[in-house]
């Protein structure tokens, strides 16, 4: 059998990062890429293959996919991880910023897609792993354009494993809760920004607070766990269609498909005002 070849987007810091040492470590023929190239470097250690990619640049993702193709002449794995979050009041938001947090979450992932599906359709196999959240499924207030990317990612990859089934290409969605990375500190210090002196001021310091918290705290997830999944849906014979993983992530979703929508609101807040102390 040939090595199976693996393409992980947002490869630069966190899960992405880890998610390609990790695959590589499963046997997989990995490429990296990632805007920050520089951040990617140490990957080479590992026998990665490292890649300028813009998922806003449709050259850059068309460039980086023919490179993995004419290197091995396949690519069996794409893992969608690429993304950021953007907080902040919908009043209160550009929605020149609302369109780019959607062409990077949802539309980068998509056009990913489309690229290496006519390869997967024509070898009868693939694997595409989009990297969503539990953000997917639960929501927060000020986060209305990333939950709307999240909820945008599932119904997608929900249909696309449907369409894709009968060319025997597998989609899995992976839904990590608070992990341990900058994203958090950088969404809390991007919605501080944008909806810290206004009218809503009082709740963006309580949601800053809890985005925080996932950066370096015992409640948050290792990034590593999540490649653990990510890993988990590359290698299955028969991959799951969700991995839900993190610290809280099952009791969340749990709460959130039984409780009345009012009854989570209230229970989802008075968790989140006690990390604004």
């Amino acid at each position: 059998m040939p090595q199976r070849v693996a393409f992980v987007t947002g490869a630069s810091t966190g899960i992405g990062y880890e998610a390609a040492i990790k695959l590589s470590a499963a046997g997989l023929a990995v490429y990296a890429g990632a805007r920050r190239v520089e951040k990617m470097e140490p990957l080479r250690a590992h026998g990665i293959t490292v890649l300028p990619l813009d998922v806003t640049d449709d050259d850059s993702m068309v460039a980086a996919v023919d490179t993995v193709l004419h290197q091995h002449g396949r690519l069996d794995v794409l893992v969608n991880n690429a993304g950021y979050g953007s907080y902040g009041s919908l009043e209160e938001v550009a929605l020149d910023e609302g369109r780019r947090q959607f062409e990077v979450n949802v539309f980068g992932l998509a056009r990913m897609a489309q690229l290496v599906i006519p390869g997967m359709r024509a070898a009868g196999s693939g694997r595409i792993i989009n990297v969503s959240s539990i953000g997917g499924k639960m929501y927060e207030p000020l986060g209305a354009w990333y939950h709307g990317t999240k909820f945008a990612v599932e119904g997608l990859s929900d249909s696309l494993r449907l369409e894709l089934k009968q060319h025997g290409i597998d989609v899995a969605i992976i839904e990590p809760a608070g992990t341990d990375t900058e994203w958090g500190t950088i969404a809390g210090e991007g919605l501080l920004a944008v909806s810290g002196a206004g009218p809503y001021r009082e709740q963006a310091r309580i949601v800053a607070a809890a985005l925080a918290s996932t950066s370096g705290s015992a409640l948050s997830t290792p990034p590593g766990t999540v490649a653990k999944a990510i890993v988990q849906a590359a290698t299955a014979r028969r991959p799951r269609t969700r991995y839900p993983v993190g610290r809280g992530a099952r009791t969340i979703l749990a709460l959130r498909k039984f409780l009345p929508d009012r009854a989570f609101d209230t229970v989802f807040w008075n968790f989140y005002k006690r990390f604004a102390g």
